[in-house]
């Protein structure tokens, strides 16, 4: 195989930004595959120029002009970004590879605009690219392994891109590790749900962990797996023997299901500081909650109970809920979770509009065969700025207005006083008054009424949201070529629009993609 010149993109930002919160933070939500691929393509003998972007960086300046491959990896939000640089990539003579959640979630789309689409990618998945390394246009090719990869580099091969990666971070430094794949639960709108679970090399987190305590004083580990601690003992076993006491602060996404006491009390004296539970909804998933069958308001007071005692022992705490599920109706669902906040103060809430990725989930399937998916630009798929799925029990006005009235309740100066009180530590009561006032507290408001304003006022909306026209509102368009920047200029003709039925269409054969399992 002949020496290639390499270029790999973790879009962390979807654009150019300035925003204060965007450099303090961004540099921290770095992915892993990225880097994993960087590992892989110089231990093969390629040459590699890796960039995070956070969104203030140039990338022209950050790579060679001349590159051979370019691999990006993103999220949906920022695929209009991963399709503008690969139409900039390709004009100058580079095979493009797109990986990641997009990638996963919507290969017939990005098949438009890249040579390879990756699913599921392992070392074999890679060099099978790398040895073709050719133009495949119109129409790319989708590769994927059969399942996730059983090992992966760990943070010291990976060291050589997060380092550089975490120089961007002026105060916090998270660097990312993965204990895990998969996940055990079975939500219907869980990308990981059908993913199975396993663990990844004890023996590679336990040098790991060693390994970072050479290059900080106090290391911060934020674990990326879908659910930490299923095999608890396991993991709590190898973090005591490989860290001192209090050597390491540590962050992770888990169920309430698994954070029973004396779990708690373990996870504390191991130096857990954060926790991000999914509850989300006070009438369905009673399992990841540990709340059985429970509804309603025995629910909200059992999460509340259960949050408080977490707060005893962990002094930060995020609960996930999703807004929209069909499971809920009427005004109940947003008073409960009032409520909620009443009995947990200390919680800072996350909330997410119920949004269908492509083939993220078998549920999806659902929506599309009800015929209930809007094709909002991918660029407002992030959970927030769009629901792309018809609310089954709201009209869209009453849904724009319980969920504006829950966020403002959610983030009123009484509100932010009470988390502020009912949480421990500079830097959690920092966390939660930054967020709060910044993009996912007063800019949601902010944006939900801008939208529930337009249903009204815009004469493109309502017919747009009822699925009575497929015009785009000039509306989301401007947002996107603002935020966008110079590289909306590189923006491939018709990626503004895709088809949202496209994974329904491939279980019945009528899609196009062509596809390579290994």
């Amino acid at each position: 195989m002949p020496k290639l010149r390499i270029g790999i993109i973790d879009i962390v930002s979807r654009g150019p930004t300035r925003a204060l919160y965007a450099r303090v933070m961004n540099a921290n939500l770095a992915s892993i595959m990225p880097q994993v691929i960087g590992v892989w393509c110089r231990q093969e003998g390629h040459e590699v120029s890796f960039v995070c972007y956070t969104g203030f960086e140039d990338l022209l300046k950050e790579l060679p002009g001349a590159l051979d491959v370019v691999f990006i990896g993103a999220f949906t939000e920022a695929a209009h970004t991963a399709y503008a640089l690969s139409s900039l990539f390709r004009s100058k003579g580079a095979i493009t590879v797109i990986g990641g959640p997009h990638a996963r979630c919507y290969p017939e789309d990005a098949v438009r605009y890249f040579d390879y689409v990756l699913g599921f990618t392992d070392r074999e998945t890679l060099l099978d690219v790398l040895r073709d390394c050719s133009q495949h246009r119109p129409r790319g090719v989708q590769i994927s392994a059969s399942r996730q990869p059983t090992a992966l580099p760990g943070v010291r091969e990976r060291w050589q891109f997060i380092e550089p990666t975490l120089k961007k971070a002026p105060f916090i430094k998270m660097v990312p590790m993965l204990g895990s794949l998969g996940c055990p639960y079975t939500c219907s709108f869980c990308i990981d749900s059908n993913v199975p679970y396993q663990a990844m090399d004890f023996d590679v987190l336990r040098e790991d962990l060693q390994f970072l305590l050479r290059k900080f004083k106090r290391p911060l580990v934020a674990w990326h797996d879908p659910n930490f601690g299923v095999r608890f003992d396991d993991f709590l076993n190898m973090i005591e023997e490989a860290v001192p006491p209090g050597r390491i602060d540590f962050i992770a996404e888990s169920s309430l299901s698994l954070l029973a006491e004396p779990h708690l009390k373990r996870m504390r004296r191991n130096g857990f500081k954060g926790i991000l539970p999914g509850i989300e909804s006070w009438f369905d998933l009673g399992g990841k909650s540990k709340t059985g069958a429970l509804q309603g308001m025995d629910k909200v007071r059992q999460v509340a109970d259960h949050v408080n005692l977490i707060l005893r022992y962990i002094p930060y705490i995020q609960t996930n809920f999703v807004l929209g599920l069909d499971s809920d109706e009427g005004a109940q669902p947003f008073e409960l979770t009032k409520r909620f906040l009443d009995l947990a103060p200390g919680a800072f809430p996350g909330y997410s509009l119920l949004t269908a990725f492509g083939r993220a989930a078998a549920l999806n399937l659902q929506y599309q065969r009800a015929n209930r998916v809007l094709p909002f630009p991918f660029h407002f798929l992030n959970n927030n700025q769009a629901m792309n799925v018809r609310p089954k029990n709201y009209s869209w006005s009453d849904f724009y207005g319980l969920v504006i009235n829950l966020t403002e309740y959610s983030f009123s100066s009484r509100a932010i006083l009470r988390r502020f009180r009912a949480t421990e530590g500079v830097t959690s009561r920092w966390m939660n008054l930054v967020r709060a006032v910044s993009s996912e507290g007063f800019g949601r408001i902010k944006f939900h009424k801008e939208i529930l304003g337009r249903l009204d006022s815009d004469p493109q909306f309502r017919p747009y949201f009822e699925q009575d026209s497929i015009v785009l509102p000039e509306f989301y368009t401007n947002l996107v070529r603002q935020e966008l920047g110079s590289l909306w200029h590189w923006l491939p003709p018709g990626a503004m629009e895709h088809d949202p039925y496209g994974y329904f269409k491939s279980e019945q054969g009528e899609s196009e993609l062509v596809s390579v399992r290994r």
